[in-house]
């Protein structure tokens, strides 16, 4: 089940709800809550994903705060790997490493912790988050894993706001798959 077909895609978009003027006028905010409690489509996702990444040696997930969280600790359930967090700032309770990053209007910042690979020298890592729409979050990311040591093997995303950009930037740091592209 490497690739999903055009039916189990649209179950998967089917699964998401969309909530308009959320968080602001004019955002049409793509909320996984309902794909989550929907165990037929979560699994089927998981199931996907497990597929696709079983047989590509990955030490570690990384998986951007907090939505990243969820799809990252089950996969790695799975796949019998560890989890790496990455968290706005001062959330991670040891020695950390900072990347800023450009919003629209400012910078923001996300850490990861200093030994998140465990010592593991060029750790293979799979980055993972719900959706990517200008990318400024994994590229920030994709440059934390590195400074800590570690080898980006591919961002994964269940979604992809493709007017935004966001994934087209990244590819010039990594692969990057999307399971669904909106």
């Amino acid at each position: 089940m490497k690739d999903l077909d055009k039916k189990s895609k649209q179950y998967l978009l089917d699964s998401i709800r969309d909530v308009k003027d959320f968080p602001k006028p004019g955002v049409v905010f793509k909320d996984i809550t309902t794909l989550l409690n929907n165990k037929d489509a979560f699994n089927l996702l998981l199931d996907h994903l497990s597929s696709r990444y079983n047989d590509k040696n990955i030490d570690f997930i990384a998986g951007i705060e907090s939505r990243g969280f969820i799809f990252a600790a089950a996969l790695c359930a799975r796949l019998k790997i560890g989890f790496v967090p990455i968290r706005k700032p001062k959330k991670l309770p040891y020695m950390t490493i900072s990347q800023k990053y450009s919003l629209e209007y400012g910078v923001d910042e996300i850490e990861i912790h200093v030994d998140a690979f465990g010592g593991i020298k060029n750790a293979r890592v799979l980055l993972i988050d719900d959706l990517i729409a200008t990318g400024g979050t994994a590229k920030a990311s994709v440059d934390l894993i590195k400074q800590a040591g570690g080898s980006c093997i591919e961002a994964c995303f269940l979604i992809d706001l493709l007017d935004l950009g966001g994934s087209e930037d990244l590819k010039n740091m990594v692969n990057v798959y999307s399971v669904l592209e909106v």
